[in-house]
């Protein structure tokens, strides 16, 4: 998981600060949309899809502070600023898709 990955050479006194937030963030993204999934109801789903959706867009911030405050090298920044914002878009995508209605067929 990037998350963990590229915040391991983040000063330790963001240990339980900016890191902490990243990977809770990070691990909250997957576990909601897993946890929706299982649900029974489309309702239930769509909720924890919004979950995961406020997560994600909590760690594209977080990325932003990250890089702001230069705890990333500058060869990964792009690529971890990209995919957080691709993960918000797909997510954006799969809660507009979920809540528009179809029309039926015969």
């Amino acid at each position: 998981m990037a998350a963990y990955r590229e915040t391991i050479d983040f000063p330790r006194s963001e240990q339980f600060g900016l890191t902490a937030q990243m990977r809770r963030a990070a691990v909250s993204i997957a576990t909601n949309l897993v946890e929706g999934s299982a649900r029974d109801s489309k309702l239930e789903y769509i909720r924890f899809i919004e979950i995961a959706y406020s997560s994600a867009c909590e760690l594209e911030y977080q990325v932003t502070v990250a890089r702001r405050l230069r705890y990333f090298n500058e060869m990964t920044v792009g690529t971890i600023e990209s995919n957080a914002q691709e993960v918000t878009r797909v997510i954006a995508g799969l809660l507009k898709s979920l809540r528009t209605p179809r029309s039926e067929t015969p």
